[in-house]
């Protein structure tokens, strides 16, 4: 797959277009169909007995999705989720939690994206698999 935005302007499109959280991903890889990104967990995102929260673990993943679609589509502010299943397989640790997304089919109107969660250091021990859908708007309406 092509790569029409890499790290730099993925970053760009995550600090313009979604301020509020911005701060809390960063991109580790962009190597379409793959985008591995990292979520600093930090006290807010733990939920008591010191694990990552599961919300968290979600948003996670669909952030992860959302720009491993992008690094092959484009800035397309619109894209959004139509289903997410994920499951969850052991308590994560607080600090950094990656997720590396894999983007299966990318069709004219959906795509669907897999991806495991796992802590630095540890991708032989997932913490959660997710499996994601996206709507993908016609184009003309909200392309940059």
């Amino acid at each position: 797959m092509d790569m029409k935005m890499n790290a730099a302007d993925l970053q760009a499109f995550l600090a313009r277009d979604f301020p509020q959280v911005a701060a809390d991903f960063e991109f580790v890889e962009v190597a379409p169909p793959f985008v591995t990104m990292a979520l600093v967990a930090s006290d807010r995102h733990l939920r008591p007995g010191g694990t990552v929260s599961g919300p968290s673990m979600f948003g996670l993943a669909d952030v992860c999705a959302y720009f491993c679609i992008l690094s092959v589509l484009g800035p397309v502010a619109l894209a959004v989720t139509t289903n997410c299943s994920i499951d969850f397989m052991r308590k994560p640790r607080p600090g950094r939690l990656l997720c590396r997304m894999e983007l299966l089919k990318l069709g004219r109107a959906l795509a669907v994206c897999e991806g495991r969660l796992f802590g630095e250091g540890a991708e032989d021990k997932p913490v959660a698999r997710a499996s994601l859908t996206y709507s993908i708007p016609p184009k003309g309406t909200s392309h940059r």
